[in-house]
């Protein structure tokens, strides 16, 4: 399940949110949105609640990650479900990733929320299904 729509906690220049939600069914693989380095990362305590609710992007346990390239930042959160037990993220602080590349998972039900840079088109629509390291979410111009 997929949704699109503004973000009020998003980081400035970037407020609108792709949330991708994942269910115990799907694979819960998570892969570098852009090409460019981890500048910030930062894990959160918090609940397991149902992951595809609204409020799971505020308190549910969760990772906020930004990774900086030439054309700017670009940060998601990985997002703990009920039947979450783990979030993972592999690459380091000022790690270099290729895009699509494999970052981490969060094991069982889950939900990604992707902020999308100002001027950048979206690609997909709310219910589409997409797959991580193939579907084009979003395209700067």
């Amino acid at each position: 399940m997929l949704s699109v729509g503004e973000a009020p906690e998003a980081p400035t220049g970037a407020g609108r949110r792709v949330t991708i939600f994942m269910s115990v069914f799907n694979c819960h693989v998570n892969r570098s949105p852009i090409a460019g380095d981890v500048a910030d990362y930062a894990y959160s305590v918090g609940k397991k609640g149902a992951a595809f609710t609204e409020k799971s992007s505020h308190v549910n346990e969760q990772n906020r990650v930004s990774i900086a390239s030439p054309r700017g930042r670009v940060t998601f959160k990985q997002i703990a479900g009920a039947l979450a037990r783990r979030i993972v993220f592999y690459p380091r602080l000022g790690a270099s990733l290729a895009r699509g590349e494999r970052v981490g998972m969060i094991k069982f039900g889950s939900r990604v929320d992707l902020f999308v840079p100002d001027g950048a088109e979206i690609l997909v629509g709310k219910g589409a299904k997409v797959k991580a390291g193939q579907t084009a979410v979003a395209r700067w111009s």
